[in-house]
């Protein structure tokens, strides 16, 4: 007996999934809304998540559960935390549960990769697997995936008032040292737990820190923290001034800018 197709979309927290979700809602009715929850998000995330549900108007399947989220991984691992080189808390904590979520039926994945972006939308390798790119196929880019959310109630994920640009746990390796600056300031307590998780890596003979080569308690010195502010805002005027576009748009370059990143979490 063949098995029949399945559309999944997985989503991230983020304000490319949550609006290709919205723009596919009534397009693919059978749809399955997932989402890897590795219980170390925001908690403007979970809370985002659980808005969306209620738009969609269909369950949000968590494809892991909080005894094997990232600590359990982490211990498995031998305490070492992750980094772009070693990206073990992808392959556990994202293309393993959508993979074992998904079997072995032919499956078509929808992914949020806009019509202006340039990356790749790597997923998986399982041949059952087909991603397909509506907005690229659409022609939708960043000012359109804003209006999809801003028309269906939902708006942009709230984490992006407070400066974050990304989806992904609250010590994603990827942000910049902005956004760890922010952590320190709207959830000092989220930052504390990042910390010392750097700590009990100090003892490896090569230690690794959340933000390349600066540990957490050197970042969070009050002199540094102004320093990284002072910065930020310098940057910000040079692009204003150089290519005299709107706040919005500003935004948006910095955000493009920040290119790296795991597709299945930062969507």
């Amino acid at each position: 007996m063949t098995q029949s197709e399945r559309h999944i979309l997985s989503l991230s927290g983020g304000k490319d999934s949550a609006a290709l979700a919205v723009h596919m809602r009534d397009r693919v009715p059978q749809m399955e809304y997932i989402f890897h929850d590795t219980d170390k998000e925001l908690p403007e995330t979970y809370e985002y998540i659980g808005r969306l549900e209620a738009l969609l108007g269909k369950p949000i399947v968590r494809t892991s559960s909080s005894s094997r989220g990232f600590d359990h991984w982490w211990r498995a691992y031998g305490e070492m935390i992750p980094s772009n080189h070693r990206r073990w808390c992808t392959k556990m904590l994202k293309l393993k549960p959508f993979e074992h979520y998904v079997g072995d039926a032919p499956v078509i994945n929808y992914v949020g990769l806009r019509a202006d972006e340039e990356r790749e939308g790597y997923i998986s390798h399982r041949p059952n697997i087909k991603a397909v790119y509506p907005f690229r196929e659409d022609g939708l880019v960043y000012e359109d995936i804003v209006q999809i959310l801003e028309e269906s109630g939902l708006g942009m994920p709230p984490y992006t008032t407070w400066g974050r640009t990304r989806s992904g746990c609250f010590f994603c390796f990827y942000q910049q040292k902005i956004e760890w600056v922010r952590l320190k300031e709207h959830h000092p307590h989220l930052f504390e737990e990042a910390k010392a998780y750097e700590e009990e890596n100090r003892y490896l003979d090569n230690p690794f820190y959340w933000s390349g080569k600066e540990p957490l308690a050197e970042l969070e010195r009050p002199e540094r923290m102004q320093e990284i502010k002072d910065k930020w805002e310098a940057r910000k005027k040079t692009r204003k001034v150089r290519k005299n576009r709107s706040l919005f748009n500003i935004v948006n370059d910095i955000e493009e800018e920040e290119k790296e990143g795991c597709l299945i979490c930062q969507i």
